[in-house]
């Protein structure tokens, strides 16, 4: 799982510039989703709905800073209760005081905070906080060396792929189910000189930017909130960043090529099915947009690529489908019984057999910018965006893939237009959503104020390591260490010595 990775700036969606030869093979060997989608623009709503299968407004996972309730069943909880032995190395931003949700062994802390401390204030919808994203990311956009990102993802792969080696060692029989979880390519746009230096200037396309007044009601409150006009940025700072941002991606090849081959120099290759995927995409100045928080292809598009040669024959599925989806499709894929409480995903099993499926996506935004819940409907060539704040948008993306033409106001398409709204309000209570919401806001800003006050206790993941377990210790048995030491075993040694 990558952080903020938009298809759209991959080789295997048709980029004609980035460069991620790992990713793009398991994308030829596997199953490419080529219209998958988050079911929510933002990190953490984004990933509890990845893990639970159910939409943000029904869990309450409304925002950034909105906590993923310790009774919310997982696919993790399921598969480990399922016989699976559940690993997490990596960002999956869970606010509250569960920061595993199901997982047996979490192998690193998170990069971002649990606390509620980044809640957005729609009692003041147009009050700029001071954690709101804004242009620095992208007017200092450059080479490197050495970030803070680059310090959290080496170790989330290098503690995975110690765990893969670890699991291969080790004597637990149980099949395993890891998330490894990066937060490249995300901002800020910064990579070292090795991977900046794989693009050049003169191959990075200046994005199609739209005069402020073209803009949807929405996307001018997240330029505001990002000061994008207050700040702007010179078009060769617009192409360091997505210079920057092509390099990140190249990184995060790197990593997954890491891990493709310690799978297959355990063996482990042979009956693990990879999926690659991202909580949600970035916009790279598209439309005079960054980063995320709207429902634009570049921001609400994920890469999703199930690598399974032995099981599925290589395809691309055009149907929409959707992060939902996933948590039915590894309880089919493992043979796991279905959770104890209804879900909002459909297994892609029917996609990966080559048997059809379903074709539609329900997303939600919730968060910083909006002023009133923002949902969006998928379906076959029409994408519809409604708020009872904001004018409706209606996109063709068969006909208009560049999302240009708003047919909403058309007379040509006013059936349409009606049959997505009535769609809209039977799968919404958008009053009662907007309530919720801003009690759920109220309520958090009231109790983060308190807990900053006094002596503090952090929820923030610690990761537990007992050194008295570790390596070679007194109390182990020598020999049994010593045969877990090393893969591939070696037949015979001491213990043979002794008995011939």
């Amino acid at each position: 799982m990558a952080d903020q990775m938009t298809p759209l700036a991959l080789p295997f969606h048709g980029h004609a510039v980035t460069r991620a030869p790992h990713m793009a093979q398991a994308a030829a060997e596997g199953v490419t989703f080529e219209s998958a989608y988050c079911n929510n623009p933002l990190c953490a709503p984004s990933r509890a709905v990845f893990m639970s299968g159910r939409l943000a407004s029904r869990i309450g996972t409304y925002d950034n800073a909105a906590e993923f309730r310790a009774e919310i069943p997982t696919f993790a909880h399921a598969l480990r209760a399922g016989g699976y032995r559940t690993i997490l190395s990596g960002k999956m931003h869970f606010c509250g005081a569960d920061q595993l949700h199901g997982f047996e062994e979490r192998l690193t802390t998170d990069i971002y905070p649990s606390d509620f401390g980044w809640t957005p204030d729609w009692d003041r919808p147009d009050e700029r906080q001071d954690w709101y994203h804004n242009m620095s990311s992208v007017i200092d956009a450059g080479p490197c060396v050495r970030t803070n990102q680059l310090d959290y993802d080496d170790e989330v792969v290098f503690e995975a792929e110690r765990k893969l080696y670890e699991i291969v060692r080790g004597r637990d029989e149980r099949p395993f189910f890891m998330v490894v979880s990066m937060t490249h390519p995300h901002d800020p746009f910064a990579i070292p000189r090795e991977y900046w230096n794989r693009y050049e200037d003169a191959t990075i396309r200046v994005p199609r930017a739209l005069p402020p007044e073209a803009l949807d009601p929405h996307s001018r409150r997240v330029r505001a909130m990002c000061e994008t006009d207050q700040t702007p940025a010179s078009e060769q700072q617009v192409r360091d960043a997505r210079r920057a941002y092509y390099g990140a991606i190249s990184y995060v090849d790197d990593q997954f090529g890491r891990l493709r081959r310690a799978l297959a120099a355990t063996g482990l290759d042979e009956d693990t099915v990879v999926v690659i995927t991202s909580d949600h995409g970035e916009m790279l100045g598209e439309r005079g947009l960054w980063y995320k928080m709207t429902f634009f292809e570049g921001s609400v598009r994920i890469p999703l690529v199930v690598h399974a040669p032995g099981r599925f024959a290589p395809r691309r599925v055009p149907e929409s489908v959707s992060a939902v989806d996933l948590l039915p499709t590894f309880l089919d894929l493992t043979g796991t019984p279905p959770l104890p409480t209804d879900v909002d995903g459909r297994s892609l099993l029917p996609h990966l057999d080559g048997r059809g499926g379903h074709d539609e996506v329900l997303a939600e935004y919730l968060a910083e910018g909006a002023h009133a819940p923002i949902v969006m409907i998928r379906r076959g060539r029409w994408k519809f965006v409604h708020s009872p704040a904001d004018p409706d948008q209606l996109y063709d993306l068969r006909a208009d893939p560049d999302e240009v033409a708003n047919l909403a106001g058309n007379a040509d398409h006013r059936e349409v237009v009606a049959a997505m709204r009535d769609e809209a309000a039977e799968t919404w209570d958008l009053p009662a959503l907007h309530r919720a919401v801003l009690g759920s806001q109220r309520r958090r800003r009231f109790v983060d104020a308190a807990l900053r006050t006094g002596a503090r206790t952090s929820w923030d993941y610690q990761p537990e390591t007992d050194a008295s377990r570790q390596y070679v210790r007194g109390h182990m048995d020598l020999d049994t260490v010593e045969a877990m030491a090393r893969f591939p075993r070696v037949n015979g040694g001491a213990q043979a010595l002794r008995e011939s």
